[in-house]
């Protein structure tokens, strides 16, 4: 049977092994990420760019229905809000309350 001192240098050894093959792996990924950036022509800068695809998130969405009776709005996304949900249940038109 080992000693701790054994298995405290195996462990040891172990760890650095793992950190070697950890820098191998990161380097043939690097190698392999500057290669197909060299293959299509791109930058660092293209990379951080926002493609015109994406959606910009956070950003505010104009309200389509008001409450005129306190000014409450709704952009017509996500969950009504109470006041609407009243109002429709009392009988109006979700188009009563249309900007």
């Amino acid at each position: 049977m080992a000693s701790v001192s054994e298995l405290m240098a195996q462990k040891a050894a172990i760890e650095q092994q793992i950190v070697e093959a950890q820098r191998n792996e990161r380097a043939g990924a690097l190698a392999k990420v500057r290669a197909l950036m060299a293959e299509y022509g791109l930058t660092l800068a293209d990379l951080s760019a926002k493609s015109a695809g994406q959606k910009r998130s956070g950003a505010k969405v104009a309200a389509k229905y008001r409450n005129t009776a306190t000014g409450d709005t709704w952009s017509g996304r996500g969950l009504q809000p109470k006041w609407l949900k009243q109002a429709l249940a009392s009988g109006k038109s979700i188009s009563d309350f249309a900007l």
